[in-house]
């Protein structure tokens, strides 16, 4: 089996989880926890040990964090080292919705490989400036 586990500070990753419900459906193998103000690196590792119970040790996880080297993710990534899960794991950085859905939509896909590219892809894909033409403009190019 495939986890999809969020990590972030302040509460992104509850936020990105609530979207992936609403647009994907509840899903027993997507899994979130987030590191609230105040809150120690203890604490946190406490409560993403409690997020990852369901997890087996011969289950996959796909890892997105807010920020690369972030405290959420590298504590994440002790705690997946310290149950052995780390060595099936793949890491990302720079979670978003594009591609927190993607992983998402494609959590089951038989080719790990194909499934990380996919994401990385979309995240890429998915930040874009949308230039938007002023009235102004459009009169002058009907001239």
């Amino acid at each position: 089996m495939r986890y999809l586990v969020l990590v972030s500070h302040g509460t992104l990753a509850q936020g990105v989880h609530s979207v992936l419900k609403m647009l994907a459906g509840e899903n027993p193998q997507i899994l979130s926890a987030s590191l609230e103000d105040g809150m120690s690196a203890d604490q946190f590792a406490d409560r993403f040990r409690a997020a990852i119970e369901p997890i087996a040790d011969a289950d996959d996880v796909l890892l997105l964090g807010d920020i690369v080297g972030g405290s959420p993710l590298t504590n994440a990534m002790n705690v997946l080292q310290e149950r052995g899960l780390l060595a099936h794991a793949a890491v990302f950085g720079g979670m978003g919705l594009p591609m927190a859905m993607t992983a998402a939509m494609q959590l089951q896909n038989d080719n790990l490989d194909s499934l990380k590219q996919m994401m990385l892809q979309e995240a890429r894909d998915g930040a874009r400036e949308i230039v938007v033409a002023a009235d102004d403009d459009e009169d002058e190019e009907d001239l």
